[in-house]
């Protein structure tokens, strides 16, 4: 069950305080099923301006008429977005109430594993939007006829308003000498990494692996396979989403690296572990679209079609272009991401299509159970 966070609106404002602390750390076995991932959200406080804080509970909300001057939103999310969208909800409020005098408009959150929410919503969890990490997990919801087969047309830039890719965190002056993705199948190197078989933090993080060693070893799949083997051995756990993953690294002190999405990694530095860690480029990683899609199955009933859309198309502003940008994610606003070059450096970087297929070419070959990452992370018999 997704755990569903109400942001409460008092006077057209919004604040949101998403206590770090408070997250909860799972770890799984090595080479976890998703069966071994269904309970594995954390919960997110939300206040109000007026500092009344309650704890969200997990919730399923019916389809029920809307109120056309009192719109409320689901956003279903992935893990580490609570960030970037605890600052984007109120800018859109602000701007949704301008345009249309009369009416309000709240929004609620909801974060988890990227696949796991997705699984969420196909099961019956009711959300208006959803703003996911790769784009499988938009397209299982496309199969179940609950999202458009046009979403990606339906806004610019094939539906992804920003982009992140995969980066490396270590502790202060990186004790371990850690460079280049080589590096980390060293041994007596340990790896904190999100669940590939249930999160798109993960996910990214072992086709970055695995692209790198493409890259490095001219396409010798053997070769590439066994150095991957020996990076999935130096990780005891696969935690169980991104932001998880960052709690275990930084508050558990578990691990010499965090390997991580770049905003994620930018935001542990500035915010929960300023002084303590450091971040590392790959010379060679992945680039991780984010892709948005309207739940139509849901919204068309709720008569919340045309704020859904708006609420996505506001992500294109520039407005909204520059928060990702201020909170390390990649705008696709080329200008506003050459006016952040300076937090947002040139990377070497791939897309997982071009080299691996198609999202569920790439999910039936690597992450299916028995794929290759079962394969190269349980340990021979």
């Amino acid at each position: 069950m997704a755990v569903t966070t109400k942001i409460a609106k008092n006077s057209a404002k919004i604040t949101v305080v998403a206590l770090f602390a408070s997250l909860s750390v799972v770890g799984c076995s090595r080479a976890p099923t998703q069966q071994n991932q269904a309970n594995n959200d954390n919960n997110v406080k939300a206040s109000s301006s007026a500092n009344a804080s309650q704890t969200a509970k997990a919730s399923t909300i019916n389809i029920a008429p809307s109120n056309p001057n009192n719109i409320k939103l689901l956003n279903v999310s992935y893990d580490v977005a609570r960030d970037f969208y605890k600052d984007f909800n109120p800018l859109f409020v602000k701007e949704y109430t301008a345009k249309n005098q009369g009416k309000t408009i709240e929004i609620q959150q909801s974060h988890g594993g990227s696949s796991k929410q997705a699984l969420a919503v196909a099961n019956g969890l009711q959300a208006d939007v959803v703003t996911m990490n790769q784009g499988s997990d938009v397209e299982l919801l496309v199969k179940k006829g609950l999202v458009a087969n046009d979403w990606r047309s339906q806004f610019p830039n094939d539906a992804v308003p920003y982009t992140s890719t995969i980066v490396f965190l270590v502790r202060k002056d990186n004790p371990k000498d850690i460079k280049d993705w080589h590096d980390l199948s060293r041994d007596g190197v340990q790896i904190v990494l999100a669940n590939p078989k249930t999160t798109g933090n993960g996910r990214y993080a072992f086709l970055g692996a695995y692209g790198y060693g493409l890259h490095t070893f001219h396409k010798d799949e053997n070769k590439t396979k066994n150095f991957v083997k020996s990076v999935l051995k130096n990780v005891p756990v696969y935690e169980n989403g991104g932001r998880s993953a960052t709690t275990t690294f930084l508050q558990r002190q578990i691990g010499d690296v965090l390997v991580t999405f770049e905003n994620e990694a930018n935001l542990a530095v500035k915010n929960f572990g300023q002084g303590q860690v450091q971040i590392v480029y790959p010379s060679y990683t992945i680039a991780a679209g984010n892709p948005v899609a309207v739940v139509n199955a849901v919204t068309d009933k709720k008569g919340t079609t045309a704020a859904a859309k708006e609420y996505l198309n506001y992500l294109w502003s520039d407005t909204a272009q520059q928060l990702s940008a201020d909170l390390y994610l990649r705008p696709s606003n080329e200008a506003i991401l050459a006016k952040n070059a300076d937090k947002l450096p040139k990377l070497d970087t791939f897309r997982p299509r071009d080299v691996f297929g198609d999202w569920d070419t790439i999910m039936n070959t690597y992450f299916k159970d028995g794929g290759v990452f079962d394969e190269l992370a349980t340990p021979a018999k």
